[in-house]
């Protein structure tokens, strides 16, 4: 069984800045790409960031230049640093692991975690 628990969401002004972290745990070989959506009140669920094994990277429009997303796979880890904060972004964001392989060898695919909040306020 694994698992991703988000943290570091939170309440900021505009123009703050939060990081938000994604751990993956379990008896975990390899996380393969790993990214960020977020889901605003009444909107569906959007791809905000994602990074390969390779950590190459990928940006919604409305976040490039704003956001930086990074991995760190000694701790199965995906990070969201998101500066310039606009009320826009206040939405509750998910963190998702396209597959996770573990040491018995089993795949786990596409799994979330369960979410964490992020208000900007004007």
């Amino acid at each position: 069984q694994v698992q991703l628990v988000e943290s570091g969401g939170g309440s900021v002004q505009a123009g703050g800045s939060l990081r938000l972290s994604c751990a993956a745990s379990g008896s975990i070989w390899r996380v393969d790409d790993m990214a960020w959506y977020r889901q605003a009140p009444g909107k569906q669920r959007e791809l905000v960031a994602s990074v390969t094994r390779y950590e190459s990277t990928n940006y919604a429009d409305s976040v490039k230049d704003r956001f930086t997303i990074s991995r760190d796979d000694t701790k199965n880890t995906v990070f969201l640093q998101m500066n310039g904060l606009k009320p826009e972004d206040t939405a509750v964001y998910y963190c998702n692991a396209d597959a996770i392989l573990t040491f018995s060898g089993q795949y786990y695919y596409h799994t979330w975690g369960q979410g964490t909040q992020v208000t900007v306020s004007s």
